[in-house]
C-alpha cells in the first residue's frame, strides 16, 4: 500500500478536487525503500476506487480559508488541489483514458517514481532511452518501433535544443540497432547548415557524405537520367508556365524519345535546313541559330551566321558574301551544311544537350509556326541560368548508385536558389526509386527515412520569392510522400524552428512530435489546431521550456510527457553550438 495524502471532496465532470492532509507537503518521501514525489503541480497521484487505481495529474492548488466559530481569532487553512484523471491501473497494468471516476471521500495516494516511469515508458519492452522526465528525473524508455514507423516532427526556437534531440534520437537508434538496419533501411539527411558532416550519429567513415557546392565542382549528387529527362522535373527546374512553356518542354522530350535512334548531329542539320530553306524565313530562327552555334562552340559557324541578315520585304536571308537562303536557293547546301559537318559533340554533357535540344526545338517550332519566340524565350533563359548552377552539384547517371545506410547531403555551400531545388530533386529521386523497387513487398520489407533539418526552408507555403507553380509542385510532392509514403515504408522526419511556416497539410500528417520552446503565437496556434494528443497543461509549458527540454506527444505515446533530452558528447552533437563570448573575447587574437 502507498502513502495516503488526501481524499476526494468534489467531482465535477472530469475535474476532481482533493483535500490534502497537512503532513503531505514534503518534496520527496521515502516509504519502504521506494521514492515518492510530494503533492505539487504536474505530479501524479492515484485515487483508489474499489480494486481500481485512478491515475490523476495535479493541475492546480489553492488554500481554503475558514474562520472557526468557537474562536474568531483562529483561522483554519485547508490545502486543496484540482486533478485531472489520465488513466487507470488494473492488475498492475496502466490503461490510458477516462473509464472510472471516483466518489466523495475516496482516498488519494502518492504514486512511486517507478510506477510513473512504467506509465510513460515502455518498461520491459525496450531499452530505447534518449532522456528522462523533467520533474521525476526518471529515465523513460520510448517505443522506438512506433516512433520510427511514423512521420516525426521536431520543433523549437533556435537554441532550444531541437538539433540535439534529432541527433540523439537517431544516434540512439544506430547505437542499438545498426546491425539490424543494414540492407533493410536507408536514411537520408538533407542538411542545410552542414551540421552532420563529421562524426554525428555514426562515425564519418561509416556513412556517405556529399557536400554540394554550386560555385565549384566537387561532390555531386547522382540523379538518374530517367528522372532528369522528365517533363515535371524540367518544368520545376525552369519554372515553366502551364499553357505554353510546359507543352514546349514535353515536345522536347517526346522528340528525344521518338528519334532516339537519330543522332543529335542529324537533328541539328535538319533544323538548320528548315530554318534556312523555308519559303518564308523567320528572323527569330536566325537569332536562335546563332545561339545554337554558341552552344556548339563552333567558331566558323558563328562567324558565318554573324554576317547573315534578314530582308523583311522580300523574305529571305543573305550572308556577307551575297549568298541567299530560302526555298528557292541552295545556300544551305553550299554554305551552311559543310560547316555543320565539322561539329563535334563527343564531350557534350547531358546538361548542354538539354539546352541544345530546347533551342533546336524552338527553332523548328518557330519555322513551322507552332510557337512564338517571345513566349518560349523566358523559359530558355531560366534554363540556362538553372543549368549553370546545377552543373556543379548534380551528376546524371544511367543506374542508381548502391544504397548506403546513412547518406548526409550538405547544402551549406549552395546558394538559396539551389537550396530550394535540390531537396526536391533528392527526395523525389529516393522516393520514386524506393516506391518503384521490384523487390518491395506489401507490407514493405525495406524502409526509407528522409530527414530534413530546417524544413521550413523548402516546405513553406508563405514564400513569395518563387513562382506559384513551382511552390505548388514542391509542396504537392512532399504532401504525397507524407500522405502515401507510409504504405511504401517511406517516413519523413522534419525539424524546424518555424512550424507555422510549413504547409498545414504536411504538419497535420505528422504522427509524433518533440516540441521544444516555442513563443510565437502562430506556431502555438498551429500546434493547438493540429495535435489532438496535446493537453492544455503541456501546451502551457511550451513557451517556458528550458533548453534541452521538450513536450513529447503523438500516436506512439499514451500520454504527453515532458522530457529532458540527454546532451550528446562533444564531437557527436550537431555543429550548432552557441558561441561562448566569454571565451571568445577573453584575450585578443594573436
Amino acid at each position: 500500500m502507498s502513502i495516503v495524502v488526501g481524499e476526494v471532496i468534489a467531482v465535477s465532470g472530469v475535474r476532481i478536487s482533493l483535500r490534502i492532509f497537512e503532513d503531505s507537503n514534503y518534496e520527496t518521501i521515502f516509504f519502504d525503500g521506494i521514492r515518492y514525489r510530494g503533492v505539487s503541480l504536474r505530479e501524479h497521484i492515484t485515487i483508489q476506487r474499489g480494486f481500481i487505481d485512478i491515475v490523476c495529474l495535479i493541475e492546480g492548488e489553492y488554500l481554503d480559508e475558514r474562520k472557526l466559530d468557537t474562536d474568531a481569532e483562529k483561522t483554519l487553512y485547508i490545502r486543496k488541489v484540482d486533478v485531472r484523471p489520465i488513466g487507470y491501473i488494473m492488475d498492475d497494468t496502466f490503461f490510458e483514458g477516462i473509464k472510472f471516476m471516483p466518489m466523495i471521500r475516496d482516498k488519494a495516494y502518492l504514486l512511486s517514481e517507478l510506477m510513473v516511469a512504467k506509465i510513460y515508458g515502455a518498461e520491459g519492452v525496450t531499452s530505447f532511452s534518449i532522456g528522462c522526465m523533467l520533474k521525476e528525473n526518471v529515465p523513460i524508455n520510448l517505443p522506438w518501433t512506433k516512433i520510427f514507423n511514423s512521420h516525426i516532427g521536431i520543433f523549437g526556437n533556435t537554441g532550444s535544443g531541437k538539433s540535439n534531440t534529432l541527433a540523439k534520437l537517431y544516434t540512439t537508434l544506430f547505437n542499438e540497432k545498426i546491425d539490424a538496419l543494414k540492407n533493410r533501411s536507408q536514411f537520408v539527411i538533407i542538411d542545410f547548415n552542414g551540421e552532420y558532416t563529421e562524426d554525428q550519429i555514426i562515425p564519418a567513415k561509416e556513412k556517405k557524405i556529399t557536400i554540394l557546392n554550386n560555385k565549384k565542382a566537387g561532390h555531386k549528387f547522382p540523379i538518374e537520367a530517367i528522372h532528369f529527362w522528365d517533363a515535371e522535373t524540367l518544368s520545376l527546374l525552369f519554372q515553366a508556365t502551364t499553357n505554353t512553356q510546359q507543352p514546349f518542354l514535353r515536345r522536347v522530350l517526346s522528340g528525344k524519345e521518338r528519334f532516339k535512334n537519330v543522332s543529335l548531329e542529324r537533328f541539328i542539320e535538319k533544323t538548320f535546313e528548315k530554318a534556312f530553306s523555308a519559303s518564308e524565313p523567320k528572323p527569330d530562327a536566325l537569332e536562335l541559330s546563332r545561339e545554337i552555334a554558341r552552344i556548339l562552340e563552333c567558331e566558323p559557324l558563328q562567324e558565318h551566321l554573324k554576317g547573315i541578315v534578314y530582308n523583311a520585304q522580300r523574305k529571305y536571308f543573305r550572308d556577307a558574301y551575297g549568298n541567299y537562303y530560302n526555298s528557292d536557293s541552295d545556300g544551305f547546301e553550299q554554305n551552311l551544311k559543310p560547316l555543320l559537318d565539322h561539329i563535334d559533340l563527343k564531350n557534350m554533357d547531358q546538361f548542354s544537350e538539354l539546352i541544345l535540344r530546347c533551342y533546336l526545338q524552338l527553332c523548328s517550332d518557330v519555322v513551322l509556326g507552332y510557337a512564338q519566340y517571345e513566349h518560349i524565350q523566358p523559359v530558355l533563359s531560366r534554363a540556362k541560368s538553372s543549368i549553370s548552377a546545377l552543373r556543379n552539384v548534380l551528376k546524371i547517371v544511367d543506374t542508381p548508385p548502391a544504397p548506403s545506410l546513412l547518406h548526409v547531403i550538405s547544402l551549406k555551400k549552395c546558394k538559396n536558389e539551389v537550396k530550394k531545388i535540390l531537396p526536391l530533386l533528392i527526395a523525389k529521386n529516393y522516393y520514386i526509386n524506393h516506391k518503384d523497387s521490384e523487390t518491395l513487398q506489401s507490407p514493405p520489407n525495406r524502409t526509407l527515412h528522409i530527414i530534413i533539418d530546417e524544413a521550413h526552408n523548402i516546405l513553406s507555403d508563405q514564400s513569395t520569392r518563387e513562382h506559384e507553380i513551382w511552390k505548388d509542385y514542391r509542396l504537392e510532392l512532399f504532401e504525397e510522400i507524407i500522405k502515401e509514403g507510409r504504405k511504401y515504408g517511406v517516413y519523413l522526419t522534419l525539424s524546424s524552428q518555424r512550424p507555422a511556416d510549413i504547409s498545414p497539410t504536411i504538419v497535420s500528417q505528422i504522427h509524433n512530435f518533440f516540441i521544444h520552446r516555442l513563443v510565437n503565437d502562430r506556431d502555438l496556434m498551429l500546434l493547438d489546431n493540429t495535435i489532438s494528443t496535446l493537453d492544455s497543461s503541456s501546451k502551457a509549458l511550451i513557451p517556458t521550456l528550458a533548453k534541452g527540454c521538450c513536450v513529447v506527444t503523438g500516436t506512439a505515446f499514451d500520454l504527453p510527457m515532458i522530457l529532458k533530452i540527454d546532451p550528446l558528447l562533444q564531437g557527436h552533437r550537431p555543429s550548432s553550438d552557441d558561441v561562448n563570448l566569454e571565451e571568445l573575447w577573453r584575450t585578443p587574437p594573436a
